[in-house]
């Protein structure tokens, strides 16, 4: 890629300017690439990305292939909703983590996103890798975005920084909200007493976190549906701040047990049913953003899975 400069670019730091030429690039790849000798002016290196360039100076910036990934792809079941050049919408199964990590080494999303896309990735920072934008916990099914450019993971990245994206989740919780529908605000860092779990920490703490809530469904007294909608998206925000206002999600062994208090009055049934339910009841409902290379809105939107949908139809006959 070469392009000389012009007369308003003149004075401005080069990496600014070579994401102004490059949108297909973010500007963090190419800073890696200018510090890694591949940019040259009239065939001199240079390597710093703050250097100010001058009016008529060409730059040429050489791109390597990516190089592959590290995990490799398997093929795993996937529920594509939509797919085109620059990203890939899918329903995620409860169950499926998402990256690659230590406790988890495969059979991951990433590892069937490298599988179901193959050449269709061009690279993220020089890696032919799926650029997870946004992560669900293992046990939360629904909607979930990841980018196959570079272009499109700068872009989607940006608007969940920016809390352009929309995003809704159905959540089965213990009790009956007060007041129906409300705001949750509250900061969230690592659990002081136990570094396994999130909560909601003090002022100066943690990470700004809102969550707007609403019942969709009473089960008497016991439990509801609610739906949440995230205004940032924070490590267990749902679970978390459902919680802090005491109703812990169903199914939630991390968070919040089916106390005495909670079943009393149930039929032994439905206890059974509550207590044995074998994750937090969490559904991401819904994903809206807007495309990264036409600019058009997209929204997802997916059904309860069957084991909600079931959970939700004991809790109907009470």
């Amino acid at each position: 890629m070469t392009h000389r400069i012009e007369e308003a670019e003149a004075g401005q730091r080069l990496d600014r300017v070579l994401a102004a030429r490059h949108p297909d690039f973010s500007r963090s790849r190419l800073k890696a690439l200018i510090e890694e000798g591949r940019v040259s002016a009239d065939g001199a290196t240079i390597t710093e990305p703050s250097y100010r360039v001058k009016p008529g100076q060409a730059f040429t910036t050489q791109v390597p292939e990516a190089a592959p990934y590290e995990p490799q792809g398997q093929e795993i079941p996937l529920d594509i909703l939509y797919e085109d050049s620059e990203l890939v919408v899918i329903d995620k199964p409860a169950g499926l983590v998402v990256h690659p990590a230590p406790g988890n080494p495969d059979l991951t999303l990433v590892n069937a996103l490298i599988a179901h896309c193959g050449d269709s990735l061009s690279g993220i920072g020089g890696v032919r890798r799926p650029g997870i934008v946004h992560r669900l916990d293992k046990d939360t099914s629904g909607v979930m975005v990841a980018a196959k450019t570079d272009r499109a993971h700068h872009a989607l990245s940006r608007q969940f920084e920016k809390r352009t994206a929309e995003r809704a989740y159905l959540a089965v919780v213990w009790g009956m909200p007060m007041p129906s529908q409300g705001r949750i605000e509250g900061n969230i860092g690592r659990d002081p007493r136990n570094r396994k779990k999130m909560a909601v920490v003090g002022e100066g703490k943690g990470k700004p976190a809102a969550t707007n809530y609403r019942i969709v469904k009473r089960y008497g007294v016991w439990a509801s549906l609610v739906e949440c909608r995230l205004e940032t998206g924070r490590t267990h925000q749902v679970r978390v701040h459902m919680t802090h206002i005491g109703y812990p999600l169903v199914g939630d062994t991390l968070y919040g047990r089916a106390t005495k208090a909670r079943i009393k009055g149930l039929p032994d049934d439905v206890v059974e049913a509550m207590r044995s339910f074998p994750r937090q009841a969490l559904h991401a409902r819904l994903l809206a953003f807007k495309h990264p290379e036409s600019g058009e809105r997209m929204s997802f939107e997916t059904e309860l899975p069957s084991d909600m949908k079931n959970l939700c139809h004991i809790l109907e006959n009470i």
